[in-house]
């Protein structure tokens, strides 16, 4: 287990989440998803370096792409980065339903 500190890839992003409502189903799935990473950074399924998308490449210069699945076929992206020796970050980049993530992952 690695403990992390999780953060929203953008302001963008983390504006998207606030803007759900607290009693948001998504929202709830989300804040589980974060106190999960909080925990452990690894608690998702890596995504093989092969099948990342080439935008969040570009865009965020990842090198690591991992998804944790969220209630009702929903899917959050993340990646893990160590800001230095002491610290792990997951890195949330964005959550979708599965119609959104098969289109992102080109399945």
């Amino acid at each position: 287990m690695k403990p992390s500190k999780v953060v929203f890839i953008d302001d963008k992003l983390e504006k998207g989440y606030h803007s759900l409502g607290e009693g948001d189903p998504i929202r709830k799935s989300i804040d589980r998803a974060i106190m999960d990473l909080k925990q452990n950074a690894f608690s998702g399924i890596q995504i093989p370096k092969r099948l990342m998308p080439k935008t969040y490449i570009k865009k965020y210069g990842i090198n690591n792409l991992w998804k944790y699945d969220l209630p009702r076929g929903w899917r959050l992206l993340y990646t893990v980065t160590a800001e230095n020796e002491v610290e792990i970050i997951s890195a949330i980049l964005e959550w979708f339903n599965h119609k959104g993530y098969e289109k992102r992952m080109k399945y």
